[in-house]
């Protein structure tokens, strides 16, 4: 990783922020992604204090305009990308039959599917001349069903089907595509998961001391990365639940419902 030049969305905090982290220790270049301009700025801090790299760009991934500002000032700093680490993302919480706004999903496709879609399109010419590595941090819900997720799993499903389509088309061109599907992590997205009434939860419905830290998640993210991975899955449940859903689909439905109702 030392000297990549990288753009990472998502920076500010959970997964992102730990991925920042991890990458300004083996002394990468990093473009932090995020809305939050103070957060960005005092982890850019941070990353340059660990021998890292730093350029903070403030960015909302649903905007156009800000992403082709993200691809302009990363090549300006850098001079080239080698990696687009797709990280930004939302979720829900709730039944589907007890949802009150359906435009949640249109949310969540927005945020998860087509942003990464938009930079991905951005960024892909400069990919090509440096022969980098396309990394989407998709979910196991991208991978199986998982109850009160839907829309959640449903953006998922489509960013995975996207880039595993396009990892066909650039066989050749040098570019990899790593899709990440962790398992729970402990975020802050789940406390701003939104529930049924089209409201932030406010606190977080996982039982955190039992799930993945973000911190280890990175450390996973980042070993895909060096060896250009095209699945990382970081637990037994995630790597053996894909062989079980081909032989005992039901099954898999049964362990999905069990650890919503477990809440890890």
């Amino acid at each position: 990783m030392k000297g990549r030049r990288i753009i990472l969305t998502g920076a500010s905090e959970g997964i992102g922020r730990a991925l920042a982290l991890a990458l300004a220790k083996r002394g990468a270049r990093v473009a932090l992604a995020a809305r939050d301009r103070e957060r960005l700025d005092t982890l850019a801090q941070e990353c340059r204090a660990l021998g890292g790299e730093a350029l903070a760009v403030p960015t909302d991934v649903t905007s156009q305009q800000d992403l082709e500002w993200l691809v302009t000032e990363s090549m300006k700093t850098f001079g080239g990308i080698d990696a687009v680490i797709h990280n930004a993302g939302i979720t829900m919480w709730s039944r589907f039959d007890a949802l009150q706004d359906l435009s949640i999903f249109e949310r969540l496709m927005d945020v998860n599917y087509l942003a990464p879609v938009r930079l991905t399109s951005l960024a892909l010419p400069h990919l090509k001349q440096s022969k980098g590595l396309i990394v989407v941090v998709a979910s196991m819900a991208g991978l199986t069903g998982v109850p009160e997720r839907s829309a959640y799993a449903g953006s998922k499903h489509a960013v995975i089907g996207f880039f595993d389509s396009l990892r066909i088309e650039l066989a050749g061109s040098g570019v990899d595509v790593t899709v990440v599907a962790p398992d729970f992590v402990v975020s802050e997205i789940h406390k701003r998961a939104i529930g049924p009434d089209g409201e932030p939860l406010g606190t977080s419905p996982m039982r955190e001391a039992k799930i993945m830290t973000a911190a280890e998640c990175a450390e996973h993210v980042v070993r895909g990365m060096e060896k250009r991975q095209r699945l990382v899955l970081m637990t037994a449940r995630g790597k053996w639940g894909r062989w079980i859903k081909l032989v005992a689909p039901s099954l898999i439905d049964r362990i999905a419902a069990k650890a919503i109702r477990e809440r890890h």
